[in-house]
């Protein structure tokens, strides 16, 4: 196994070619140095480059890592007097080395489930044990959220969807079972010894994802981290390094076995990313979108021979992009599922005219039925579904306005339609503007700004977010003398489109058009 030389000596000195404060260490991976154990707190003057400070890497890293100590050092010591080892791994070494440690803290041992169980009762302030059949225990303590994982190793039956789980008895066998180098590290408590024998510093350094043993390995354990290695591109900014690019185009069908449930979790956390288009570019080149999302790599459409319309796959990204732009409170997923899937029924209603366009009819309907199909296959909440299909449906109502022709009536049709929608449904119409024609694209955003004032200045005058008939139901039953039955619903509808129409009415006024409705309506029969 390779030495690691001292953390804080490692991340202080300033590799060429390495993001400043991460440096990659003189150290070829494979090597057999040494035991890849070190003490984390080395002296600053041990690095001869920077014999004066801490870099900065090195002090968010130390930072960091002192903030969540009272908790690591107390829960550490408690499995210590039990006879056990604890060391905080994974994510939580490879972010506090980021600087970008939160509030969950997780950490490995090789204590067994009830023994962590019996550690964590009496000490933490709530416990879970949610995970406990794959050896985690979950709990609570001073504001952090923390995880106590058994050593493990996992494989993946092919014929089914759940990882079978055997214990493991060293932290070396945990680590090399884990998704990525990155994620393999791990800092024993409460002593401080980093632990690093895959080079994962190195590659934290290098923003590059490996796999501790071979990609093959590692995915045929788990075909998950195929998708997880796009969601840390995603995530990180990293680059995934040739050899697991290869594996994932390779073993993309073997994504098939995995739950709908978990494919979800990860493609969200994808979607939510700062930068999902290197993730979803990444699942379209190895072909694992075509398993999970396949209405996306149906998108790069071939160009006909004039080039009259647009790549679709490429303004699809660019309207997520876009789309995150305008986003005001963190990011939001409703908004972008609804700016990946808007045009996902282009392809299925593509025509080539006679004078030579191409059309896509009727788009957004199919695009919200697709929509609805692949969410609800993915075990999407119902109104998760139903949110995106509505947006998806109603993305192209806005190119009726024109320059402002719509009337009242329409304008209040279109908060009505998009109800609780609206704000997302005008951050979704702007960002599908991708248009290189500025005039163009200056003439579309000046016609939003004017639907959005219209709107606007309606909601002053008649409340329209909560447009509804100038009549309840009650006040119906009353005036035309009948029971409850489909009359009423009738009725109702018939005074909530007489609204949208003309605006709020007097209540006599409502009551005249009541009567003279229903006398008609009587007429008839």
């Amino acid at each position: 196994m390779a030495k690691c030389r001292g953390l804080l000596h490692m991340i202080g000195r300033q590799g060429r070619g390495h993001p400043a404060g991460l440096a990659h260490t003189h150290r070829k991976r494979g090597g057999t140095l040494g035991s890849g154990h070190v003490p984390f707190s080395v002296v600053p003057n041990a690095n001869e480059d920077n014999p004066s400070a801490l870099s900065q890497v090195q002090r968010r890293a130390v930072s960091e890592l002192l903030r969540v100590a009272p908790v690591a050092d107390d829960l550490a010591r408690r499995f210590q007097e039990a006879g056990f080892s604890l060391a905080l791994v994974g994510g939580s070494v490879r972010d506090a080395l980021l600087g970008r440690l939160g509030n969950d803290l997780d950490f490995t041992t090789d204590a067994r489930p009830e023994d962590v169980l019996k550690i964590v009762r009496p000490w933490a302030d709530a416990v879970w044990e949610v995970g406990i059949a794959f050896g985690t225990v979950g709990c609570q303590k001073d504001g952090y959220q923390v995880e106590v994982t058994t050593y493990r190793s996992e494989a993946y039956d092919r014929t089914s969807r759940k990882p079978e789980v055997s214990y493991g008895d060293s932290i070396e066998e945990d680590l090399v079972r884990r998704d990525f180098t990155v994620n393999a590290m791990a800092v024993a408590l409460p002593e401080k010894e980093f632990i690093d024998p895959h080079g994962g510093l190195d590659d934290l350094a290098g923003r590059v994802l490996r796999t501790p043993g071979t990609p093959e390995e590692s995915f045929s354990d788990d075909p998950l981290r195929m998708m997880r290695a796009a969601r840390f591109a995603a995530q990180l900014d990293f680059e995934v390094a040739p050899e697991v690019v290869k594996a994932m185009k390779d073993m993309a069908d073997r994504i098939d076995i995995v739950s709908a449930e978990r494919v979800r979790d990860e493609l969200n956390k994808l979607i939510l990313s700062a930068h999902p288009r290197e993730g979803l570019t990444l699942l379209v080149d190895t072909g694992l979108a075509a398993h999970v999302l396949p209405e996306l790599p149906e998108l790069r459409l071939e160009r006909d021979e004039h080039h009259r319309h647009k790549d679709v796959y490429d303004h699809t990204l660019i309207v997520l992009e876009q789309a995150m732009a305008l986003e005001s409170d963190g990011p939001d997923l409703v908004l972008r599922l609804s700016a990946l899937l808007h045009d996902i029924g282009k392809p299925r209603t593509r025509r080539f005219e006679d004078d030579g366009r191409v059309s896509f009819h009727h788009h957004e309907v199919v695009g919200a039925k697709m929509t609805k199909k692949r969410m609800t296959a993915l075990k999407y909440s119902n109104e998760l579904v139903k949110d995106v299909s509505r947006l998806v449906e109603l993305h192209l109502r806005f190119h009726g306005y024109g320059t402002g022709e719509w009337t009242d009536s329409a304008v209040r049709r279109y908060v009505r339609d998009a109800g609780p929608l609206l704000d997302r449904l005008h951050k979704l119409t702007r960002s599908d503007c991708t248009t290189r024609n500025k005039r163009k694209a200056n003439a579309l955003g000046r016609a939003y700004d004017g639907l959005e004032e219209r709107i606007a200045r309606l909601k002053e005058q008649e409340e329209l977010d909560s447009i509804r008939p100038d009549l309840d139901g009650n006040q119906i039953q009353e005036i035309l003398g009948i029971k409850p039955g489909p009359a009423i619903g009738q009725a109702y509808k018939f005074l909530l489109e007489l609204r949208l129409e003309n605006g709020p009415m007097e209540h006599d006024a409502a009551v005249a058009a009541l009567k003279e409705w229903w006398a008609a309506q009587q007429d008839a029969e």
